[in-house]
């Protein structure tokens, strides 16, 4: 089966998520949610979907895509992925250890694994662990940044309304998280997500400044992300569970992070880390070494699913992030959301879910 199409989309959704629209770093109010969905052909007709990361730098993904990844794809075999995957990131070995390039080869990889689901007839998480047999997943409320207290405890409680049981917050200050804190209970996980914002002496001055707020994680404290001595600095005198691992861009770079013992919580997302293949090699690793491994997954698109099935077929417990809004129309209809808490596993051959190629091209940009 040989692949005799690529193509690279961008769509921009509406959305809204109960407060005003989160600042880009321009200083711009996020207006859409933007994302890089990518759609692999066969000669065979049968078509697979992948995601690749994007959060402000779609078009640049969209370019790796369609410039620098697709050229080399056509024509080669869709269902040996592995020596496909291997031979690309060998070619591309200069510019694809991570970013535009690296988040690209990603999407590629998911709809590769889409494509070998619906072959054989068999959900992903069921080629990834033949013995899986879970049907729904824990998910927690992944908030967007809204830096002022009220409008956190409002989603907050919201969040909780709706029947999340663990938010994330994506704030910078005492007040806001305090704001949560009140909103929600002590009874509920709350975590925090700085985005790499303090240099590690701040990061542990903050991080001793919210013990008092019972934080179940503090992920990506440090900047720069790849400042491992500085997260382990931060969960040893900062008394807080330390979480990261999103910008992590290979395997081998998960690896030195995860023998490092200096965080509880291991992140890598899907959408950049390469893809299924990728991201599975770090689960059996984690899984060997016995540490915790929660991937990061703000998505809307392919990209989530791929990260429901991954999950679905770890040995251990791990929960879903949700980006928690309310598209205007969503691409992957009610598969996105969840239900008191939980996510329905897809059943289905591949991906499991039926793309709804109406609303993406009703939403495209590129």
């Amino acid at each position: 089966m040989k692949i005799t199409h690529i193509e690279p989309i961008l769509i921009e959704l509406p959305f809204e998520h109960g407060a005003p629209k989160p600042l880009l770093r321009s200083g711009m109010p996020r207006k859409m949610m933007a994302a890089v969905y990518l759609r692999v052909d066969t000669d065979e007709g049968i078509s697979g979907w992948g995601e690749a990361f994007g959060f402000g730098a779609c078009r640049i993904v969209h370019a790796a895509a369609k410039m620098v990844v697709a050229p080399l794809v056509v024509g080669e075999a869709a269902d040996d992925i592995s020596s496909l995957m291997g031979e690309l990131h060998r070619k591309l070995q200069s510019m694809a250890l991570n970013g535009p390039v690296r988040f690209a080869l990603s999407a590629l990889d998911i709809a590769l694994w889409d494509i070998l689901g619906k072959v054989s007839g068999q959900p992903i998480h069921r080629l990834l662990n033949s013995e899986c047999r879970r049907t729904e997943l824990p998910v927690y409320a992944s908030l967007m940044r809204m830096q002022k207290p009220d409008y956190v405890a409002k989603v907050s409680r919201d969040a909780l309304e709706r029947g999340y049981r663990h938010i994330k917050l994506h704030e910078q200050t005492i007040e806001c998280v305090a704001a949560a804190r009140n909103a929600i209970g002590s009874d509920m996980a709350l975590m925090l997500d700085t985005n790499c914002s303090w240099e590690a002496d701040h990061a542990i001055d903050m991080a001793n400044k919210l013990r008092d707020q019972d934080l179940f994680w503090l992920e990506e404290p440090v900047s720069p992300p790849d400042d491992f001595e500085g997260l382990a600095r931060v969960q040893t005198e900062g008394g807080i569970p330390v979480a990261a691992g999103e910008n992590l861009g290979t395997f081998h770079e998960f690896c030195r992070l995860a023998d490092s013992n200096s965080i509880e919580y291991l992140q890598p997302d899907v959408t950049k880390f390469g893809g299924i293949t990728e991201l599975w090699k770090a689960v059996r690793y984690a899984e060997r070494i016995g540490i915790k491994l929660e991937p990061h997954s703000p998505l809307y698109g392919p990209g989530l699913i791929a990260t429901q099935h991954i999950v679905a077929a770890m040995k251990t417990e791990a929960m879903i992030e949700f980006y928690y809004c309310e598209l205007g129309e969503s691409p992957m209809g009610d598969a996105i959301y969840a239900k008191d808490g939980f996510m329905s596993v897809p059943d289905g051959p591949g991906l499991g879910v039926d793309i709804d190629t109406a609303v993406i091209e009703k939403y495209r940009a590129a």
